[in-house]
């Protein structure tokens, strides 16, 4: 973070300083995970479902904090708010302030960190560079992040979710975007939602925060998304497989790994790129990439060479491990909506083909609404065309899947109910073979990437 004393950190955020020297700078990081505070940090006292940051104040200062950021005295030095997410966006809103940077937005019902990573790498080989760890990308995540710039930082990289209709304009309200990626509009938080228009509404809410001069990248494949045009007064490029994207995906092809070569072309220029990161659905993350990346002046050849050597950074997204007797397991657990699950099936589906047999270990995907009992049907139904071998559904959440496959004629394969992740886990310990492929899947809630873990322990993921 940009130094501060804690006592100008008290006047931004409408705080009192108990037990501490408004003098003593913030030199650290600002974090709202006690296990993450070092020398010089701010650990900000968060009340959440489970636990109460406030009751890890003292573990935090002996770790290295020089203050906390609460709301309540905690016998140590503290600014004490009366909000601290409200502190937390005040704080973030003066330190981008402060900084000379331009801003990279990304949202979407999925893909988003998936693009953060390719925008990192590119944006990376032409100047220093934040981007959110994981998918820092909410009301507590996005100002974290934004707190991590320097003076010396040229590019912010932010993902921008929504639950709700608001959420990002109040997102955009704490730090706007110069250029702003949509990447799709889907199922995820359809339940919330209410419908595929209402989640238009919402991630739209990101390309009316731009300026004038900011550039808005839309999907031209989603007719959701390109209808945005009209909600910014911002220049539009669009990138997709359509004659008519200024950025086009055109001859996607994938390798044994699911990594996709294809042809990007513009008006000016066109390259044939393979990617490094894993799944047919990455294409498109990457054309979107490449043009915010342009629209920022980088020049297109500069993103396209970057593109190409990003690899997955954020845990357990697409990230393919091979075990030492070859077993390959696909860790796609973070999170889970239609969308992305087909995608992970289609890459599956290829990486299997010639090898052993295909396992899907899959759990319920949440938030989906009236529609969730036919979403999930469907997801079975696709693994059983796709031919998967072993369906692994952890919970009764995620039974439907299981009908679907076995509903589907002509599958062959077999469908295990599965009652939790220590289940799942000692299935697959028993019965995978070496040459097998097993992907992992579900919503981030069900921590089903332990069954990855436990399979791929002390192994590296796949980069070549």
């Amino acid at each position: 973070m940009i130094p501060l004393p804690l006592g100008e950190i008290a006047a931004i955020t409408g705080g009192r300083l108990h037990d501490a020297h408004a003098s003593v700078p913030v030199t650290g990081a600002v974090v709202v995970d006690s296990r993450q505070v070092g020398p010089g940090g701010l650990f900000v006292c968060v009340r959440g479902e489970h636990s109460d940051g406030h009751d890890y104040a003292k573990q935090a200062v002996a770790a290295g904090a020089v203050a906390v950021l609460s709301e309540q005295p905690t016998g140590t030095p503290a600014i004490v708010v009366d909000d601290v997410t409200a502190a937390l966006a005040a704080l973030a809103r003066s330190v981008r302030a402060q900084a000379d940077v331009r801003v990279i937005g990304v949202t979407g019902s999925s893909g988003k960190t998936s693009t953060k990573d390719l925008l990192a790498t590119i944006f990376a080989s032409v100047g220093q560079t934040v981007a959110p760890q994981a998918s820092y990308n909410n009301e507590l995540g996005l100002p974290v992040t934004v707190l991590r710039l320097t003076r010396e930082t040229q590019t912010l990289i932010l993902e921008y979710s929504a639950r709700g209709v608001g959420h990002i304009r109040y997102l955009c309200g704490i730090v706007p975007p110069d250029v702003a990626i949509v990447l799709n509009v889907g199922a995820a938080h359809l339940g919330e939602f209410g419908s595929r228009e209402a989640i238009a509404v919402a991630k739209g809410e990101l390309v009316e925060a731009l300026p004038a001069n900011g550039v808005a990248v839309l999907n031209a494949d989603d007719p959701l998304v390109a209808g945005m045009a009209t909600r910014t007064q911002a220049r539009v490029v669009t990138f997709g497989c359509g004659a008519d994207a200024d950025f086009q995906v055109t001859g996607v092809e994938v390798d044994a790994l699911a990594r996709p070569s294809f042809r990007l072309s513009t008006r000016d220029a066109a390259a044939d790129l393979t990617l490094a990161v894993h799944g047919r659905h990455q294409a498109l993350n990457a054309a979107a990439a490449v043009a915010a990346a342009c629209a920022a002046d980088v020049p297109f050849g500069v993103a396209v060479d970057a593109v190409q050597r990003a690899a997955s950074i954020s845990p357990h997204r697409m990230q393919l491990k091979k075990r030492a007797d070859g077993l390959l397991v696909i860790d796609d657990a973070y999170n889970a909506n239609p969308d992305s699950v087909r995608a992970a099936l289609t890459a599956l589906a290829r990486v299997s083909s010639g090898r052993g047999r295909a396992w899907a270990v899959l759990g319920p995907m949440r938030e989906l609404g009236e529609e969730s009992a036919s979403m999930h049907a469907d997801i079975g139904r696709m693994a059983a065309e796709l031919g998967v071998a072993e369906l692994v559904v952890v919970g009764a959440d995620a039974e439907l899947i299981a009908d679907g496959a076995a509903g589907t004629s002509g599958w062959s394969g077999q469908a295990h109910r599965v009652a939790d992740v220590a289940a799942a886990t000692a299935l697959l310990a028993d019965e995978v073979e070496a040459s097998d492929v097993v992907l992992v899947k579900a919503s981030n809630s069900e921590r089903l990437w332990r069954v990855a873990d436990a399979l791929a322990a002390a192994d590296v993921e796949v980069r070549a």
